[in-house]
């Protein structure tokens, strides 16, 4: 691979965005929701397993 001027370069760049199947807004929303959902479910699991850890622990601290 030979040395590419900067020029050169981003006309490669430009060529290649234009191959990018871009998601439809639909699809994005979708996703977005999706991801948003899983964080909130994540989120509240973890808290649920930190509660129980700091009761253990509290509890052995305690004792």
């Amino acid at each position: 691979m030979g040395n590419t001027s900067p020029i050169q370069f981003f006309r490669q760049v430009k060529q290649e965005v234009k191959k990018v199947t871009w998601p439809s807004k639909k699809e994005v929303t979708r996703a977005t929701i999706m991801v948003m959902i899983i964080v909130a479910i994540a989120s509240a699991f973890f808290f649920c397993v930190d509660m129980i850890f700091a009761a253990i622990v509290r509890a052995i601290f305690e004792y």
